[in-house]
Formats: C-alpha cells, sequence, structure tokens
C-alpha cells in the first residue's frame, strides 16, 4: 500500500469515507498513522467468567452459548447472549443493537470488554465491546488472547459522525501490519540515542496498540519531538529557499546618520533599550545582500509602530517607497495618524488606501475612493499616485489593488500579519522587486513557540513598556459586586473626567448563551438604566465604516463617556483619556487577548483600571482570571494560558489558519527547545539523510511565512 496515496482514490468503502475522514485531517493513508489516541480504555485484566465481581472492568472470553432479541417490560429491544467459559456462564446484554444477531453468532469464540454489573438480580456484561477470535491473529503474543478491541490497552480516538473509534482502530491496525516494511527509520540513529527516543516503527506500534502506557508515552514523546523537529526543519528549508532565489537592495545606513539622529532627536519620548535594540537588529537586515525577513514581536504599547517608521524613514532615505497593510480600517487610520505625525515633518508624503475611504496623501488632497471601480477617477489612478510621488502608503488589503503601481516598492510592513492570508502577503510582496518585509505581532507569545512557529523569520521582541505607561490595576468582579462596581465607574468619570470600554464577547445576545451579555442589548440597558445620566456609545464589526469612525472619533474627542463595545477595539485604538475597560464574560477570552484588552487603557498620564466580570465557578477559570491581576507581562500570561487550556487559544487569538499540532504541544517549552537545537545541528548536513528530505516532502506547514 502507498502510505501517500489519497483516501478518496482508494476502494470503495474509503470512498465513502473520505469526506468525514477529511474533517479528521486524515486525508492520505499515512494520516491513520498518525491520527493518535487521546486516551486508552484500560480493558487488560483477563478474567474467568466464575471470577468476576460487580463494577470490574475486565474481559472476558469465551463460546457464545445462545444470542437473540428480546423486549423488556417497556418493549425497549434489548440483545441477550449468553457466554460460556471453563468456569461457567455470564449473561451479556446490548440496547438497540438488533444487528449483533446477524453478526454474532452460536458457537462463536468471542472476546468481550467492559464493565460487570448488576441487572434482573444476577451479574451480567452490560454493552460490552465485542470481538469475533475465531482463528483471530495476535498483534503481540499475550496469553491467553490480545486482540485490537478486547483485551489490552485499547486507543479511543478523536471522532467525527459516522466513523467511530472502533472503525479506525480496525483500519490503523490493518495498515500497521500492511506496512511495517515501509516504516523505515529516517531520524539519524545519532540523533535518537542521544535523545533517547524508541524508533519509528516501534513508536508507531506502541502510541496504538501499546503493551503498557509507559510504552504509549514514550511513544507519544518520539512522535511529538519529529512534529517539532520537522516542524523547525521545513521553516527552515523554507528561509534557505526564500533567501537562495532573492537579492536585496542594501539600504546605506552610515550616508544618513545625521537623518536618523535628528528624527530620533525630534521624537516626543525616548526609544526604549528594546526599541533601540530592535531598530538595530532591523538596521542590519536592511543594509544585507538578502531581503530582511523579520518578525517584531512586542506587547500592546511597547513602540512597535515607532521602530516600523524609523525603518520606513531610512527606505525613503535610500530612494524607496514602503507599504504598510493594517487588517482593519480602524487601524489603518491609527496608523496613518501616527506615521503621518512622525514623518510629515521630514517631508516624507504618506498615502492612506481602505476598502470604503477616499484616498488620502499627507498634505496632499485627492478624490480617487479605492473600493469604486466604475468611478471614472479610478481609471486616472495610476497615474494620479504616480504624479503624488508619495513614499509610504497605509492601508488595508485595499492596498493590493491592481490599480496601486509602487515605482520603487523597498519595504513592505505587515501589522498583525497572522489576520492576512498566505496570498495576500505574497500579492504585496510582489509589487516591488524581493522588497524587505518586517511582520509585527502584539499577541504575546513566548519565545519558544514564537521560534518555532516563525522558524523562518528573524524574530525581534519588544520586552519593555515605554516610560511614562501606566501600570494597569486589574480586579476580578463577582456577579454580587457588579452594582457596587457601577457605581464606582460613575464615581470616577465624575471626578477624573475618564472615558470607559465595556467589552461584550458578542454583538447579539445568542439563544444557546443567555447568560452571556451581547453589545447591542447590553448598550440598551446601560444607556436606559446604570449610566443614563451619562453619554453611551456602540461600536461593533456590522456597522458601516463610516459609522466606526464617527463613533470613535466622538469617543476620541470626549464626547462619549462609555462606549460599548465588542473585542473590534482589541487593537488600534488610541484613546489616553480611557482610564476604565470593564470586560464581561471575562472567563470566554484567552489571557493573551485579555491583556491586549486591557492595553486600551493606560495610555496616558492618569491612574487606570480593569475589570473582569465573571459568573464563572470554575476554579481553573478564576485561577487563571487572578493570574491577569498579578502578571503584566503578555509572554508570562501566554506560557500560562498554554499550560492551562493548551495551544488552541494560541491559535485562536494569533494563527489564524495555522496547522495545529496533532501530537505535540506548544506549552511543552523543554521538548520545543530540543528539537529547535537537533534541528539547527542537522539542517546543514541535511543532504545526507534521504530518507528525513522526503519525510520533509509530505510536510505542509502552515505557517505565518511570507511566500
Amino acid at each position: 500500500m502507498n502510505l501517500q496515496k489519497p483516501i478518496k482514490e482508494a476502494g470503495t468503502i474509503y470512498k465513502t469515507y473520505s469526506k468525514r475522514l477529511e474533517k479528521l485531517g486524515i486525508n492520505v493513508f499515512e494520516d491513520f498513522l498518525y491520527h493518535i489516541p487521546f486516551r486508552y480504555e484500560d480493558y487488560s485484566i483477563i478474567s474467568k467468567i466464575s471470577h468476576v465481581q460487580r463494577g470490574e472492568i475486565v474481559t472476558i472470553q469465551g463460546t457464545v452459548v445462545d444470542i437473540k432479541n428480546e423486549f423488556t417490560k417497556n418493549w425497549k429491544r434489548l440483545q441477550k447472549a449468553k457466554i460460556q467459559d471453563e468456569t461457567g456462564p455470564i449473561d451479556v446484554v446490548w440496547f438497540n443493537q438488533p444487528f449483533l444477531v446477524n453478526v454474532i453468532h452460536k458457537g462463536d469464540r468471542i472476546s468481550l470488554s467492559g464493565k460487570i454489573d448488576w441487572y434482573l438480580h444476577k451479574l451480567v456484561m452490560q454493552s460490552p465491546v465485542y470481538e469475533i477470535i475465531n482463528n483471530y491473529p495476535t498483534i503481540h503474543p499475550a496469553p491467553p488472547w490480545c486482540g485490537i478491541h478486547t483485551g489490552r490497552l485499547v486507543p479511543v480516538y478523536p471522532e467525527t459522525r459516522g466513523v467511530s473509534s472502533k472503525w479506525l482502530r480496525r483500519q490503523i491496525y490493518n495498515i500497521i501490519e500492511h506496512n511495517k516494511q515501509n516504516l523505515l527509520e529516517y531520524l539519524p540513529y545519532s540523533i535518537i540515542n542521544d535523545n533517547s527516543l524508541l524508533e519509528i516503527k516501534e513508536s508507531i506500534e506502541q502510541i496504538h496498540f501499546p503493551n503498557t502506557l509507559e510504552h504509549a508515552n514514550k511513544s507519544r514523546q518520539r512522535l511529538a519531538f519529529d512534529e517539532l523537529l520537522l516542524l523547525q526543519l521545513r521553516a527552515m528549508q523554507r528561509r534557505f529557499e526564500w533567501e537562495k532565489n532573492l537579492i536585496g537592495h542594501p539600504f546605506s545606513i552610515s550616508k544618513f546618520k545625521k537623518n536618523i539622529q535628528k528624527f530620533w532627536e525630534n521624537l516626543p519620548f525616548i526609544l526604549t533599550n528594546a526599541q533601540k535594540r530592535a531598530v538595530k537588529e532591523i538596521f542590519a537586515d536592511l543594509a544585507g545582500n538578502k531581503p530582511m525577513n523579520r518578525l517584531l514581536e512586542g506587547d500592546v504599547g511597547s513602540g512597535k509602530t515607532v521602530v516600523s517608521a524609523i525603518a520606513m524613514y531610512l527606505a525613503h532615505l535610500n530612494g524607496y517607497q514602503s507599504v504598510f497593510m493594517a487588517p482593519t480600517e480602524i487601524l489603518a487610520q491609527q496608523h496613518f495618524n501616527t506615521i503621518s505625525n512622525l514623518l510629515s515633518p521630514f517631508g516624507v508624503k504618506v498615502g492612506l488606501a481602505t476598502g470604503s475611504k477616499k484616498l488620502q496623501i499627507s498634505n496632499v488632497k485627492s478624490q480617487i475612493n479605492t473600493n469604486n471601480q466604475k468611478s471614472k477617477q479610478t481609471k486616472n489612478w495610476k497615474l494620479e499616485i504616480g504624479n503624488w510621488k508619495f513614499d509610504i502608503l497605509v492601508g488595508t488589503h485595499a492596498v493590493l489593488s491592481k490599480t496601486i503601481q509602487f515605482e520603487n516598492l523597498g519595504l513592505v510592513v505587515i501589522d498583525e500579519q497572522q489576520r492576512f492570508g498566505v496570498e495576500q502577503r505574497a500579492l504585496i510582496r510582489k509589487k516591488g522587486k524581493s522588497p524587505h518585509l518586517l511582520t509585527m505581532t502584539a499577541t504575546p507569545i513566548p519565545r519558544t513557540v514564537a521560534l518555532t512557529l516563525y522558524g523562518d523569520l528573524s524574530l525581534s521582541v519588544l520586552d519593555e513598556l515605554p516610560k511614562g505607561r501606566q501600570n494597569i490595576k486589574t480586579w476580578l468582579v463577582p456577579p454580587e459586586k457588579r452594582t457596587s462596581a457601577y457605581a464606582w465607574i460613575k464615581k470616577q468619570i465624575g471626578e477624573t473626567k475618564s472615558q470607559v470600554f465595556i467589552i461584550c464577547p458578542f454583538i447579539e445576545e445568542s439563544e444557546s448563551m443567555q447568560t452571556v451579555k451581547a453589545a447591542n442589548k447590553e448598550f440598551e440597558y446601560l444607556k436606559n438604566n446604570a449610566f443614563n445620566n451619562l453619554r453611551v456609545g456602540l461600536l461593533h464589526g456590522k456597522q458601516k465604516a463610516k459609522d466606526k469612525e464617527e463613533i470613535l472619533n466622538q469617543f476620541r474627542e470626549g464626547k462619549i463617556d462609555i462606549l460599548v463595545a465588542t473585542p473590534i477595539v482589541e487593537v488600534g485604538i488610541d484613546i489616553p483619556n480611557a482610564t476604565i475597560i470593564v470586560i464581561e464574560a471575562s472567563e470566554r477570552f484567552g489571557l493573551s487577548q485579555l491583556h491586549q484588552l486591557r492595553g486600551r487603557v493606560g495610555r496616558g498620564n492618569k491612574k487606570s483600571y480593569c475589570l473582569l466580570f465573571t459568573e464563572s465557578k470554575s476554579q481553573q477559570s478564576i485561577q487563571r482570571l487572578k493570574a491577569m491581576g498579578t502578571m503584566s507581562v503578555g509572554a508570562e500570561l501566554a506560557e500560562l494560558d498554554l499550560k492551562l487550556r493548551g495551544h488552541g487559544e494560541l491559535y485562536g487569538t494569533m494563527q489564524h489558519g495555522a496547522s495545529s499540532l496533532k501530537i505535540a504541544s506548544f506549552s511543552d517549552f523543554a521538548l520545543i527547545e530540543k528539537a529547535k537545537k537537533t534541528a539547527e545541528k542537522i539542517f546543514p548536513k541535511l543532504s545526507n539523510f534521504p530518507l528525513l528530505l522526503e519525510k520533509l516532502k509530505t510536510i505542509t506547514v502552515k505557517n505565518v511565512s511570507p511566500d
């Protein structure tokens, strides 16, 4: 059997199941082998029938004396069998499985695993898993008999509708049996020995059909190590191929030292040491012969935009244009304002292009609309942009429009890059000849995880906040303190003239989650009740762009006291006078997202507060939320969330579209580090390991690489 053969191209049975299997990530036959059990049923105790006791989970093996369909007094259909071994008989019952009488026959040798219970005044085995063992081959010799579904540690798999663990177990067993000779070791034996790993063949067998839980754990360790190692090696390959085929355009730095110094001196603040370090790393890349491919990671408010502005200014000094792409119009407008304020005094023309606004150039008026393809003005867009000679274009995906042409694009900056698809990132790069690329994210990521996910990008981390940024006091607010919290908020607004964000998880109320507050309903309630003497506004993603902008401008100008919003404000909203943020149903958010939302306040010189409202009674949820009160470093919070909740949250808030790990965990920092060091060690000698190279070809890494 060809393990790389697509399921849908196989026989009739597999074709029938192919659509269902796709939901489980099983597309080729090899995927069955890496569809890993999430737990095991312990049916390894094989007992004689006369020795079983009520409450035990055991396996019994004997001969079918009788099997038939019966009806109970309540007219429920049950299937009743009598099984006998040399010590005596026992009754076995199943419910609503009438087909069993056509599958299990009198005289069959059978193995059954399940719980011994008390039914109709006697011991019975109720609804057991069964196997017919007439001349059945064994996987591992284990007296008296060891099967696939009974008499052993039985794997339980992630399922989907129409695909049961029992069905998966049978397919996986058959694939292993028929392909043992194809499970060739692809790792160098020096790596296996240095890391005390099992060989791949044994790992595959023992992860699915382990002799003991210890064997299962060792197998999982090997396969998790492989997954992380292959992820690292594939990323290194992509980076090598990317750098090998591209010729960069080195920027001169020494020639413009005075200009850069003057720009720094003109800043209304002093750069942090982390910002200076990041600028130094970025400048080194920009001066190199290969195009820069760097990720800038920094907490909310750590100053990523300023760092990118310095890079774009250097591009301008070298005669190149830059494009700055943001995921939302609100964020694009925010960056346009910031970058214009920083660079316009130095003669840099900054443009803004979004999907619903007229193109703007700082200090230049225009009448070009980016989404009105039928407009006569659009026909002249290329010419108009060429005449304007803009230096930096800030925008949403609108900057990808075919009508926008760059004369000499040298630098691409992508903010919150995980929100753009690979195709969009590739399109923007194609608008220039091998431009430098700087991607940015505010989502806190533990460093070891970042180095795995972004293995083909260089990494710069802004790990300190600018001086003057407020430490935000964070409180967990239970339901009984809601009224007093509202009273305190009103007092704060009255005494300090502060403004408040109130964040709700949803726009509309859900029937299935009526206890979770929705923005529309909460806005009406607060406006007419709790804060009826204050000015309350509403902001959410379904509003028209012009309405969103108007609401934000009113909030920015102090015409709104309280803004009820969805998490749309998570990034890009800078309101220095906002000092309080209330987050409803806070247990529904990951710590990373809560930390980003918290970053909407504390941007001015006033004391700032974050109130986490929750009605959850879960001790784990309370523990997570309390951590917000004691931890202020985003990466530490992300690391804690990984340990408590797994890496699903990491993907949810950061890695949209990323391929989640099937076996390894991003919370296993030690294994990630070990895999990374191993990858670095063997990558230069990769051509010496043909089987490993073949294995790498089968790996699809859906990470954030820009190509």
